[in-house]
């Protein structure tokens, strides 16, 4: 059964009834819940056709076409046209149970996330993953900060990368970052105004720098800094947003529309300040930083305490407002995994149990889980059952994880 308005979180009058779902679905799943996929159109680039649709699939008219998967997701797709519940997670069960993973936490947020974390934390999950897949690089674009995101009534959108292994790297595996250091040095912020007035080229970018898409590997970028993602296909873990400013007019051979210059900006300040006011979201001593690759790349890190037959690193660290974890499981081996509370599970490649649910990776419908606090947080384990590596990927909201590693990084 589907509950509630996809387009806003349930009605009191639903709430019941969701709650009541919700409650069977958990215990059926012994805390855990299974989530069918949530994809994403896109209308700016051409998909590069690696989320395991069939190929008809990718098209999706007048919406663009399907080039991101969302994981596990609360947060609704900002897109110019689509469904109502674009980008939005359903929870499913064997007997056709279909709720919005928005709205059973809406309607029961103790049951997922535990009392106290609920109580300190509205927002609920507080966090976004997803699958993005592009036959093109990325325009250059911004992410606002909070202070520019709270004026159109938004969340920052700080996010990660980690660039999936065993997939074709695409045509441009390299993302540009921030701008050349001389620019936030001498204070010639302006150097990049005339691109965003005359919006007609990819100029822009000789400015910035760029690094390569290694798999396995990643990057950590916060917002208010300027970046282009290259083709790899990338598993980000983000702020629970949708904001941006795209500061590339031209790409993939086509004007962007300039509209998504001041997606997240209000009309007055548009009138008021036009070019300049977007131009205002960038941190220009982190986007200028010499030392950007030394203090924002991200190897996989080894979790200390780690306990059975796994590999277990850290993928996603060097901020507070998330986390993530790599997990890769030999055939036969068993791990056993303690977490301090409600997270989300996405599982690549290989096939098994995971806290006693049926997972398999590259199968969409069987590959993505969310475990609630009070599975979490007793121990629970993951079995390889098939022939090869079962490699899951774990991701956690705020402050959950609090010993996540920090870069120690470079000053200038």
């Amino acid at each position: 059964m589907t509950m509630a308005n996809p387009a806003h979180p349930a009605h009191p009058a639903h709430r019941d009834e969701v709650r009541d779902v919700l409650a069977r679905l958990l215990e059926a799943g012994n805390g855990v819940l299974r989530c069918a996929p949530a994809w994403v159109a896109r209308d700016f680039l051409p998909p590069g056709r690696r989320l395991g649709l069939p190929e008809h699939a990718y098209d999706a008219g007048e919406r663009g076409a399907i080039c991101e998967r969302w994981l596990a997701s609360t947060t609704k797709a900002d897109n110019r046209v689509g469904p109502p519940d674009e980008g939005l997670s359903h929870v499913v069960g064997e007997h056709g149970e279909r709720l919005l993973l928005r709205d059973a936490v809406a309607a029961d947020p103790a049951a997922i996330l535990g009392a106290a974390y609920a109580a300190t934390h509205p927002a609920g999950l507080g966090r976004l993953a997803k699958i993005f897949d592009y036959a093109y690089r990325l325009p250059y674009h911004i992410h606002p900060p909070q202070e520019f995101a709270s004026l159109v009534g938004r969340n920052a959108k700080d996010e990660s990368y980690h660039f999936l292994p065993g997939a074709e790297p695409g045509a441009h595996p390299e993302t540009f970052f921030g701008v050349h250091p001389w620019i936030a040095e001498r204070a010639a912020y302006d150097v990049l105004l005339p691109y965003l007035v005359d919006w007609d080229s990819d100029l822009i970018l000789r400015h910035a720098r760029a690094e390569l898409q290694v798999a396995g590997e990643g990057f950590h970028v916060p917002s208010g800094v300027l970046h282009a993602p290259g083709t790899a296909l990338t598993l980000e873990l983000q702020e629970d947003s949708d904001v941006l400013a795209m500061f590339q007019a031209l790409n993939a051979g086509r004007i962007i529309s300039k509209d998504l210059l001041f997606k997240d900006v209000r009309p007055r300040d548009r009138a008021e300040h036009g070019e300049r006011f977007p131009l205002g979201f960038v941190d220009w001593e982190v986007n200028g930083d010499p030392w950007f690759y030394e203090n924002r790349h991200l190897s996989p890190l080894p979790v200390a305490g780690a306990d059975g037959d796994g590999a277990e690193t850290w993928v996603f660290y060097n901020t507070g407002k998330y986390a993530g974890k790599r997990l890769v499981v030999p055939p036969g081996g068993v791990h056993r995994v303690r977490e301090p509370g409600v997270y989300s599970v996405f599982a690549w490649t290989g096939e098994g149990r995971y806290a006693g649910q049926e997972v398999r990776g590259g199968e969409p419908g069987m590959d993505e889980l969310v475990v609630s606090f009070d599975a979490a947080t007793r121990e629970h384990e993951v079995v390889n059952t098939g022939q090869e590596d079962l490699m899951v990927f774990q991701f956690f909201g705020p402050d959950l994880h609090t010993e996540t590693p920090s870069i120690a990084g470079r000053a200038r």
